[in-house]
């Protein structure tokens, strides 16, 4: 109780204070009430304890509409509401069990996908709306909230402001009528990789390095106007996460300006959002600089986007980099999301391929994450039948133990081969036992006693498997007994998930 006290007090001080923000530190105009629709679709609500929020009970899961809920998904692209056809598609991760969608705003697509209005002369008028643009975002948000699907969104992508894409932006000074280079201190091309430091347009904002006065004010007022129209259409949606940036190296001043932004304009609404910031060094665990800013900021972070730790590690030492995390992330428990796993093209710097993704996918949720989403591919498996099936077996497994139930408990698995399998357990209660390719292990019940049902559930199929001499599994046991090592087998080569619950 006194937890759920403290949570309700805390958000009240984070709407008093980011109100205080709007009117003084960041210097903005405040949304009014008379600025955002009323209640008048599915998933639109003023009523903070139906919006999305880390859940009550345990803060390190998150609650939606006053329930606990853990988040899964894929889907064929990350810029979610630019897609064809989106209705068919969330109806397909529905019909699968998947209720999570990373959304990036993006502006890389053609030029009649762009957010601004497309001039005769082929420049685009910043100061103008392409409302077809805005109009499938409205229609995403509306369509996700009807199928009870999260969204996170994030707000930029460095990848959008580099190289090729940065040629046909409507941010680019020779691409607009609203200012020049000289006017912008934009270039017109930026070679360099994106995670180069060198574009301004990720130093707009005060007391940042490279800020450039004048310049910088300029940008950052089309910048700002671009977020409000976002926000115009997102905030009266209860369904919705925020995070700033994708898998960012800019200094951790420009996402928490945007951070304040957005919980400012929330606030004025007297709505409860949450915030976060990716940074892209997740995947080098403790060692990781800007990711470690997350884990004693839970006010601009209000939950933790490690997904970058689904990149470049494999097997045991995905596991550990990502418990190291997941612990971290304790000091302040908060939900900690995965909206990317990698897993597929086998690119060089470490996506590995579909099997990785899976692997990743499974011990992202056992190791206690609050939610878990296949890249689109070809960088993962997005809403292939891997993914589908990974999903589909997941919540087989939720439906006989709770995932917010569990915790690693590896020191309960004897005779293991590295990789072989991993547990997350409430040990006397309920086991579940992922095995990544087959194998046996023993798994201590010394002091568990008493009968447990075990529930053997395909990874590949995504659904329970009793038993089958025609596909060469062997006959399975459905009770174990406690009071000692067990011996656990899976009945065939593959992913296999063992859900042991007390009879």
């Amino acid at each position: 109780m006194n937890q759920i006290i403290w949570q309700r007090a805390g958000r009240r001080h984070f709407l008093q204070a980011a109100s205080g923000l709007a009117a003084g530190a960041l210097g903005i105009v405040r949304i009014g009430a008379e600025d955002l629709p009323e209640d008048n679709a599915v998933g639109m609500t003023r009523d903070n304890a139906a919006r999305i929020q880390p859940w009550t009970e345990n803060p390190r899961y998150w609650q939606y509409l006053g329930n606990p809920v853990m988040l899964l998904g894929g889907s064929k692209t990350d810029h979610l509401f630019l897609a064809d056809h989106l209705k068919a598609h969330l109806d397909e991760m529905k019909s699968v069990g998947a209720n999570y969608v990373r959304n990036t705003m993006s502006q890389r697509e053609a030029p009649e996908l762009k957010p601004y209005q497309l001039l005769p002369d082929g420049k685009f008028d910043l100061d103008q709306w392409n409302e077809d643009y805005w109009q499938r975002f409205a229609s995403m948000l509306k369509w996700t909230a009807e199928r009870e699907i999260i969204v996170q969104i994030e707000v930029w992508d460095r990848f959008d402001y580099s190289q090729q894409n940065w040629e046909g932006s409507p941010w680019n000074p020779r691409n607009n009528n609203n200012y020049t280079s000289e006017q912008s201190g934009l270039a017109q091309t930026y070679p360099q990789p994106a995670y180069d430091p060198g574009q301004p347009f990720f130093y707009t904002v005060p007391k940042i390095e490279n800020y450039n006065g004048a310049k910088s004010e300029l940008i950052r007022k089309y910048q700002e106007a671009f977020v409000d129209k976002m926000l115009s259409l997102s905030l009266p949606y209860g369904h919705v996460l925020y995070c700033i940036n994708n898998e960012t190296a800019t200094p951790a001043a420009w996402g928490k300006y945007w951070i304040e932004f957005i919980q400012a304009r929330a606030a004025a609404q007297n709505v409860f959002v949450c915030t976060t910031d990716m940074f892209d060094d997740a995947f080098e665990g403790a060692n990781a600089k800007n990711t470690s800013l997350i884990f004693d900021d839970p006010q601009h972070y209000m939950f933790a986007d490690i997904s970058q730790v689904n990149s470049r590690n494999y097997d045991e030492q995905h596991w550990n980099q990502l418990l190291t995390l997941l612990q971290l992330v304790k000091k302040h428990p908060r939900p900690s999301n995965h909206t990317k796993i990698y897993g597929s093209g086998y690119y060089t710097f470490g996506s590995g391929g579909p099997e990785d993704g899976v692997e990743r996918f499974w011990r992202d949720i056992l190791g206690g994450s609050a939610s878990a989403r296949f890249h689109r591919p070809d960088w993962g498996n997005g809403l292939n039948d891997f993914a589908k099936a990974s999903i589909q077996a997941a919540r087989l497994l939720e439906d006989r133990i709770k995932f917010w139930d569990l915790a690693p408990h590896m020191e309960l698995l004897s005779d293991r081969a590295s990789n072989e399998a991993y547990v997350a357990a409430k040990p006397g209660e309920s086991y579940a036992v992922y095995f990544t390719n087959g194998g046996s292990i023993g798994l201590d019940l010394t002091k568990a006693s008493g009968t447990y049902d075990i529930t053997w559930i395909s990874v590949s199929m995504g659904r329970v498997v009793e038993s089958s001499e025609k596909m060469g599994y062997r006959l399975m046991d459905k009770t174990l007994e406690g009071g000692g090592i067990v011996t656990l087998s899976a009945p065939y080569k593959g992913g296999w998930v063992a859900a042991i619950a007390k009879h």
